[in-house]
């Protein structure tokens, strides 16, 4: 069987009783904020029983179905895949060096957080050396596509360990792509939130310039949607209050994609373009949007809260 990834053709080379060993592996989930517990519930939804831990106890212990932990270290034990979704590579790396000995040797580690090729490379190295495979799966769908299940899984290692992974990650997700080695899920990751971030601020310059000429901000987006102008900005998660229905833009941008996590997504681009001397200007000015909006105490507001800074208008905190 072919499957055509990024204009390659990756053949993929299944052993049915391997995929339902793994469609049936014990799973711990490691990191249960916006994204983490959505993903989780899906898990459970799909017939896993996930052994969890957070940071913060309340997280584990409201979700029904999966067995909360004390620990990281109890959670990983006796675990064929591990998934970590955490808020940046540091908590990561601290994360996976504490686990590390409580892993069991050749489990599989799925890191879907957002770290930056750099941290995948390094993860998988001391991966490796303790016996343990990892990949680094970064998502894209957001807090809609966690709740949804449809997440895309962008992944880099082994492609032989992202054949193993991909039923469990597909309990939490539509899509599993297979992007290249170490690091390459990371690459393809921030790449995708360089674009999403610029279009986010481009379709609110649009919208808050349409209705403040007098355009209804329905009938905007629905010309946007169907004309050159139209985004996942736009079409599925459009930020101006009032258009869309469950989105953050309608519940006062609480529950999305946050200010500070976008910017450290650019941020980590622009870390990336600089490496490789690779110019990203606009990148750079949505970056600096966005760090301004966390100066404006708006960071832990979804990224969409720009509408209502271009605005001009005060935001409910």
């Amino acid at each position: 069987m072919f499957r055509k990834t990024f204009g390659f053709l990756v053949q993929i080379d299944r052993n049915i009783s391997n995929v339902h060993s793994r469609s049936n592996s014990n799973v711990a989930f490691i990191g249960l904020g916006q994204m983490g517990a959505r993903m989780v519930e899906n898990l459970i939804k799909n017939g896993q029983k996930p052994r969890v831990y957070d940071i913060i106890p309340a997280a584990a212990s409201t979700i029904q179905g999966a067995t909360p932990c004390s620990s990281p270290e109890e959670a990983v034990d006796g675990a064929d895949i591990i998934i970590t979704m955490l808020p940046n590579g540091q908590i990561v790396k601290d994360t996976v060096s504490r686990i590390l000995k409580a892993v069991p040797k050749n489990a599989i580690l799925c890191d879907s957080s957002t770290t930056g090729p750099q941290v995948a490379r390094e993860l998988s190295k001391v991966a490796k050396d303790s016996n343990i495979r990892f990949l680094d799966t970064p998502v894209s769908g957001g807090v809609v596509g966690a709740q949804a299940g449809t997440l895309c899984f962008m992944v880099g290692g082994s492609q032989k360990d992202c054949q193993e992974a991909e039923p469990v990650l597909l309990k939490m997700g539509k899509k599993v792509l297979y992007c290249g080695e170490s690091g390459a899920g990371q690459i393809t990751k921030l790449c995708n939130n360089l674009i999403l971030g610029v279009t986010m601020i481009g379709t609110c310059e649009a919208m808050n310039l349409g209705v403040k000429l007098g355009l209804d901000p329905k009938l905007l987006t629905d010309v946007v949607n169907v004309s050159t102008g139209r985004s996942w900005s736009s079409d599925t998660y459009n930020p101006v209050p009032g258009v869309m229905e469950n989105v953050p833009a309608s519940k006062n941008y609480e529950g999305g994609f946050s200010v500070e996590l976008i910017a450290k997504d650019l941020g980590l681009a622009s870390d990336a373009a600089l490496s490789i001397n690779a110019p990203i200007p606009l990148a750079a000015m949505s970056h600096q949007l966005f760090r301004t909006l966390m100066t404006y105490h708006l960071g832990k507001k979804d990224f969409g809260v720009v509408y209502k800074f271009l605005e001009g208008q005060a935001l409910k905190q």
